[in-house]
């Protein structure tokens, strides 16, 4: 049951940090200024869901690969460990920002720079989630045997 949450929370943040990507990467080349303003609205209100499905999908994770060897467990831990940093020191922070900055109609260099570490991070976090649910379906596989043939 706990791989099944653990996949599930991985799912559901991966999904969600890609969405809020394209979403403010779509909106930032064909948007106006009130569509930002939405789509920056939506993604400080998606942190709701992002939030506890990282939370949970970390949680679940570090209990799953406890006193595991694996060399694949130690590379999703040590992601995670960014992950989770880069989402507690620049997106959370970044989407408060912009979406105050967004509701003010400020625009501006400072918008600009902020948006542009935000999408870097955001694709970093894709990354890094896309990398550990790889080596999470790895984990899973039962590895293939050629089953001995008498003859």
């Amino acid at each position: 049951m706990k791989t099944r949450i653990h996949a599930a929370a991985g799912t559901i943040a991966l999904i969600t940090v890609s969405a809020f990507w394209l979403s403010t990467a779509t909106v930032e080349l064909l948007g106006d200024a009130a569509a930002i303003t939405t789509v920056k609205n939506y993604v400080l209100a998606g942190t709701v869901v992002l939030i506890p499905a990282m939370i949970i999908a970390g949680a679940s994770g570090f209990s799953l690969g406890k006193g595991w060897k694996s060399p694949v467990v130690a590379r999703k831990k040590w992601r995670m460990r960014i992950i989770a940093a880069n989402g507690l020191l620049v997106l959370v922070p970044s989407a408060f920002l912009l979406s105050s900055f967004a509701a003010a109609g400020r625009f501006d260099s400072l918008f600009t720079i902020v948006q542009a570490i935000e999408l870097l991070a955001g694709a970093t976090n894709i990354a890094l989630l896309s990398l550990n649910m790889r080596d999470g379906l790895s984990l899973r596989r039962k590895p293939f045997r050629l089953a001995a043939r008498a003859r």
